[in-house]
């Protein structure tokens, strides 16, 4: 039990509401608590719709936790927005301390309000060069002072993606403060701690995998079961996904689709114009949405998925035939790629290098993520469909990617859950980031493009039962189960007065309250 403390917790949006219930515990438990929110509208807007659950829940039920913000970066920022006098000297001086993980650059790349160049969400508006140096710069002063001032003993989080926690990860390695998040397996419900975002596999889950490497199969007869029944089963999605955007196959029927509209139109109405948000946002464009564009970009996402969920012009059936190798795409913008790949988030330049490296005769296949779906431009979909040797799918042709896997040489993905399952059904696979998975025999990290050739050819199946089972298992002696999504949907239906505490509710608070012990445990050791 971590007792008489001085914690920080890292809050953005519905990452947050467990974190309310998390203090309460930490608390109890004779800590100091504080609360720093990370999403620069989240605490700069008045109170509506978007925060009334989130940081204004905080700051009017939780009066013993310090409450931070990003309200003064906002106004700071408004104030000089893009101003073209920089200050070169202590640009220099934070790349020269705060570059352990990543250079500046690399920092700014992990923030969707900086990057809109590489993605396609177009309610923000396009950061200029020295919009982002004055961001960065305000960021790393407004963490510095919070930690300086605060002192906390430990940082605990729930998610890895925006500027904020890319400099709050290099200076809390620099002051030498455990900041605790969560990382994924992809085993079953299991959830990792990293020190470190997540940016690389931590050494102690490389140290226990290769003790667990060295068990006899009768000691690893559990996680042997446990593959041989994942490679009986019809299906390998993980459970996690199950009634998400992820698990979807069919358009929604149209009733569905307007009363989701409605309730958007309901949302920004309530946000901007009830509530007074609209003439701050007018201050930039970069740090706050456009609220007409934000809708229209929900209702194009809408429009886009009944049309691409049923046949078109540019999803194709497989073909039996073919020998290919599967790419899975990812959601753009999404911490997988931003802040596990940033060099390999454009996919089409992904997609035309191993189109050029693949084996003669052979295919590369490329499936849309659900949650990307009607998000990706049609553009992008015309330019794949370019390439003579690959072959856009129709993501709803099988209704899980066992087939997809096993009628494939292999598997190619940034980051993606694809290269688990694949090495899970004895095929060998591809990654372009460093994730835990990638300790599994036959799952092999790219370091450059001009590996392809060779890693593309070696593509196929292999014996590696033991190794998967020795994941497994390290995965269950480091990790624990943990249900994040349960955690935030049932958060806020009590937050919102919906829903009571409930006895499984306060055992997932308990899971993840112990999760954030043992890790703060191991990190002390």
């Amino acid at each position: 039990m971590i007792k008489n403390k001085k914690i920080l917790l890292i809050c953005k949006e519905s990452f947050s509401f467990p974190l309310f219930f998390i203090a309460k515990k930490l608390l109890n438990n004779g800590n100091e608590v504080g609360a720093f929110f990370v999403q620069p509208g989240e605490s700069y807007y008045n109170k509506s719709a978007y925060n009334q659950n989130t940081y204004y829940k905080f700051k009017e039920q939780l009066t013993d936790v310090q409450l931070f913000g990003l309200k003064d970066v906002c106004e700071k920022f408004n104030e000089i927005n893009n101003n073209p006098v920089f200050n070169k000297d202590y640009l220099d001086y934070l790349e020269k301390e705060f570059t352990h993980f990543k250079n500046l650059n690399l920092q700014i790349t992990t923030s969707q309000l900086m990057t809109r160049h590489l993605h396609s969400r177009m309610f923000f508006g396009n950061s200029t060069f020295n919009q982002n140096l004055n961001l960065l710069e305000l960021s790393y002063k407004k963490v510095i002072e919070i930690l300086d001032d605060y002192k906390p003993d430990l940082i605990l989080d729930t998610e890895d993606g925006e500027l904020i926690r890319s400099v709050l990860n290099e200076v809390t390695h620099k002051k030498g403060i455990p900041y605790i998040t969560i990382d994924y397996p992809r085993f079953e419900g299991y959830k990792l701690p990293t020190y470190c975002l997540g940016v690389k596999t931590e050494s102690f889950f490389k140290d226990e995998y290769n003790r667990c490497l060295k068990m006899t199969p009768e000691e690893l007869a559990t996680e042997y079961s446990y593959i041989r029944d994942f490679n009986k089963n019809s299906s390998v999605m993980s459970k996690e996904f199950k009634n998400t955007i992820t698990s979807q196959y069919k358009p929604n029927g149209i009733i569905p689709t307007m009363k989701y509209l409605i309730v958007k139109i309901l949302y920004f109405w309530n946000v901007y114009i009830i509530n007074g948000n609209l003439k701050l946002r007018r201050k930039n464009n970069i740090l706050y949405a456009n609220p007409i564009k934000h809708f229209l970009f929900y209702a194009q996402v809408e429009f886009k998925k009944q049309l691409l969920l049923r046949p078109n012009r540019y999803f194709e059936s497989p073909d039996e035939n073919d020998d290919y190798v599967y790419m899975p795409l990812h959601l753009i913008p999404e911490s997988t790629t931003f802040v596990k790949a940033p060099f390999y988030i454009n996919e089409l330049h992904i997609i035309e290098q191993v189109s050029k490296s693949l084996p003669i005769g052979w295919k590369l296949y490329v499936k849309e993520h659900q949650a990307m779906l009607g998000e990706r431009s049609f553009e992008f979909y015309k330019k794949v469909k370019k390439f003579p040797n690959v072959k856009l799918v129709q993501l709803n042709y099988y209704n899980d990617p066992k087939p997809w896997i096993e009628k494939a040489k292999g598997v190619i993905t940034i980051t993606g859950t694809g290269a688990y399952e694949s090495a899970m059904l004895g095929k060998r696979s591809i990654v372009f980031g460093d994730v835990p998975f990638n300790l599994i025999e036959g799952i092999s990290r790219v370091n450059s493009f001009e590996e392809l050739p060779k890693l593309l050819a070696s593509l196929g199946l292999i014996d590696n039962v033991k190794s998967c089972a020795a994941y497994i298992a390290a995965v269950k002696s480091t990790g624990m189960e943990l249900n994040l999504k349960y955690l935030i949907s049932e958060g806020e239906a009590i937050l919102s007065g919906h829903k009571k505490i409930s006895d499984e509710f306060q055992k997932q608070v308990d899971q993840l309250s112990f999760f954030y012990e043992r890790s703060y445990e191991r990190y002390m050791k």
